[in-house]
């Protein structure tokens, strides 16, 4: 078969669970920019996202690629047409704003601030960034060092337009915001500081590896109300759906293909339909293993967001 034929069989099956069910929450995942941005977004269109994540530079490199002025009006024109919204990106992993290591720090700032510019730029809702790591210093010190850090990157930044969003995680070595409260302290911290719009997005498998058990129907009613609140769930518009290689606890972010990980199909129903969630945007960033995962991981979630929920609305 030609690539013709692939994309159209692939868009066939992508509109076949978007076009005939109600879905309460938008269903997306992570793309790769590899090629342009405006491949990135046909392909989250084939695939029948709704929403869709993106790196805007390489996510392991502290200099950054430069953007196509022409690359960034087609994509932008593509997202208004498919109806591609929100549109998150997520910051480089190397970047510690926590660091107690100046020079680190240093870089982080910058690569913050190159973030920050490029997602106005390509006109992104949403930044998603790791609190980064408090090695060295007390979880105290490193708050501090985060919200002073984050104040130096952000001056004179545009802010009418993009949210920083701080993302749980799995508590693995010394990782900030395991704990929701971190979270919202670092919120509150940062807000004295900086007049940066800020919310936060969650993790299915970093809640799960961080020790909140999202996997039971108890487990995921605690679990909300102490993200309410924490954080107010308000303030969390994007969700990393991703299931669990590791058990509850692990402290393990090891992410796995939806319904094949101890959080499993059921509890992503039950998170997909549950009615404080509804209109979030849920990204996918499940592993790339076979050819078709993306679109079997997409169609996962699809199929457990329409079915019927507890409150009998569809």
């Amino acid at each position: 078969m030609d690539a013709a034929g692939s994309k159209s069989i692939l868009r066939q099956s992508a509109a076949g669970l978007c076009e005939h069910n109600w879905l309460p929450v938008r269903i997306g995942l992570h793309v790769s920019i590899a090629g342009s941005l405006a491949a990135a977004a046909e392909r989250a269109h084939e695939l029948g996202a709704a929403t869709l994540q993106i790196f805007s530079s390489s996510p392991r490199m502290w200099r950054a690629s430069s953007l196509d002025p022409a690359d960034i009006a087609r994509f932008q024109a593509l997202r208004q047409q498919y109806d591609l919204r929100p549109l998150v990106i997520h910051d480089n992993y190397l970047i510690n704003l926590a660091a107690i290591d100046s020079e680190v720090r240093r870089k982080s700032i910058a690569s913050f601030r190159g973030e920050w510019l490029r997602a106005a730029a390509i006109g992104a809702d949403y930044l998603v960034a790791h609190p980064g790591s408090w090695r060295g210093q007390t979880i105290d010190s490193a708050m501090n060092v985060f919200a002073a850090s984050l104040a130096q990157a952000a001056e004179n930044l545009p802010t009418d337009q993009v949210t920083l969003l701080l993302e749980c995680t799995a508590g693995q070595g010394s990782a900030l915001g395991r704990r929701l409260e971190e979270l919202a302290e670092l919120a509150r911290r940062s807000a004295a500081t900086t007049s940066l719009r800020l919310g936060y997005c969650l993790d299915t498998c970093h809640l799960l590896a961080a020790g909140y058990d999202i996997a039971t129907a108890d487990g995921l009613e605690e679990t909300l109300r102490h993200a309410e609140s924490c954080l107010g769930l308000a303030n969390v518009p994007v969700i990393h759906a991703n299931d669990s290689k590791f058990p509850l606890g692990s402290h393990r972010d090891r992410h796995e293909h939806i319904g094949q990980g101890h959080i499993g199909k059921a509890a992503f129903q039950r998170i997909l339909r549950h009615p404080l969630l509804d209109g979030k945007a849920f990204l996918l960033e499940t592993p790339m293993d076979d050819e078709g995962d993306e679109l079997r991981n997409l169609n996962t979630l699809r199929r457990l967001a329409a079915t019927h929920r507890a409150d009998g609305r569809r």
